[in-house]
């Protein structure tokens, strides 16, 4: 039984099928040249990996030259998604651009069309799992830190937005809006680095008493071969029973060693984590840029409405930007990240603007 592009193949191609196949084939230049963009950016394990997808691409790139032959024609540019990707593969190399390869990976039209091969619609799902791993790694590295300054920044513009929108609902005068506005950013930047270092600080506390002592090791030799503690040591760490005494065979005999990949594992979660000092600092400067958006129509002089309307419009703006930051990362639609965002942070504005309203007319 033939393949559908085999198929496609031996029928005449009408101008569609031309125009169709020529975008897949600069599609495909483009994307390796993106991955190969990337991989000079990088190096180790993570630049051949890069390599061997630009590499992969090429063999697409074979299979639309093949159907169309004589038909080739110019050179045709990729789509725009592509080429932006390019710029930003040939300007940053970072998390942020093997994310959206990781969203460009995802929307492969080759499932659906007739001319390409099965073979090619798998690869197009293995190469976004190839790069949503690579993805992850940077992900990890930035994720202590990133997830302290993001928090911080929204709390900062949702809490001063509602803060101050709440206590000018009650009529209060301007003056006291902008000191109400700027000790909130003090407080909220102090309380929020203060506990993001006590959480990533005892987080890693944790992970640090649940690390193997690697000194461990050096009384192996010490040890009575028929009688010890060592199979329960990895009964401890979740090993069956029967796994445990082959392992602890295993390391007497000198073919393994003690300290396995759970030491490892706990490695990677302290990266993962981040340090307390710069989770704390990261929040509390992000907070503060947070805070200080709503607070600026006030510093410039503006009153009543014209205040609030110009503070929820630059809140606004920077909660869909956060929110399309983290959809970017997370390999999520970003559009749909920031409207979360701003609904979320409109929503517990209005909430306190209602009731300072009815605090306010309550006490006239």
């Amino acid at each position: 039984m033939s393949s559908p592009a085999n198929a496609s193949a031996r029928r005449p191609a009408t101008p569609t099928d031309i125009r169709r196949w020529r975008q897949y084939l600069a599609d495909e230049r483009a994307e390796a040249a993106v991955y190969r963009d990337l991989a000079a950016r990088r190096t180790g394990e993570e630049r051949e990996i890069l390599l061997g997808l630009a590499e992969a691409e090429r063999r697409h790139e074979a299979h639309w030259l093949e159907l169309l032959g004589d038909d080739v024609g110019k050179p045709r540019r990729g789509d725009i998604r592509t080429r932006f990707l390019g710029l930003l593969a040939r300007r940053f190399g970072s998390v942020f651009v093997l994310a959206l390869a990781q969203r460009a990976e995802a929307r492969s039209p080759y499932d659906a069309d007739p001319d390409a091969t099965d073979s090619m619609a798998a690869d197009e799902r293995i190469h976004g799992e190839i790069v949503r791993g690579l993805a992850t790694r940077g992900r990890n590295r930035l994720s202590g830190s990133f997830r302290a300054a993001v928090f911080g920044a929204n709390d900062g513009l949702v809490s001063n937005l509602s803060l101050i929108l709440g206590v000018g609902a009650s009529g209060v005068s301007n003056q006291v809006i902008l000191v109400t506005g700027v000790a909130g950013l003090l407080a909220g930047a102090l309380s929020m680095g203060a506990g993001e270092y006590v959480s990533v600080r005892s987080q890693r506390e944790l992970l640090e008493a649940s690390t193997p002592d690697p000194g461990t090791s050096d009384v192996l030799t010490r040890l009575d071969v028929d009688a010890n503690e060592l199979a329960l040591l990895y009964r401890a760490r979740g090993m069956s029973a029967d796994a445990a005494e082959r392992h602890a065979k295993d390391v007497l005999a000198g073919d393994r060693k003690l300290v396995d990949t759970a030491s490892v594992e706990v490695v990677d979660e302290h990266e993962a984590i981040g340090t307390g000092f710069g989770a704390a600092v990261s929040s509390f400067c992000f907070f503060a840029s947070g805070a200080i958006i709503p607070v600026l129509p006030y510093l410039f002089g503006l009153q009543g409405i014209a205040a609030v309307i110009v503070a929820a419009a630059l809140v606004g703006l920077t909660l869909l930007g956060t929110g399309a930051v983290v959809g970017l990362l997370s390999g999520a639609s970003p559009i749909k990240r920031g409207l979360r965002q701003l609904a979320i942070g409109y929503g517990a504005a209005a909430v306190t603007y209602l009731l300072g309203l009815l605090f306010g007319t309550a006490a006239g």
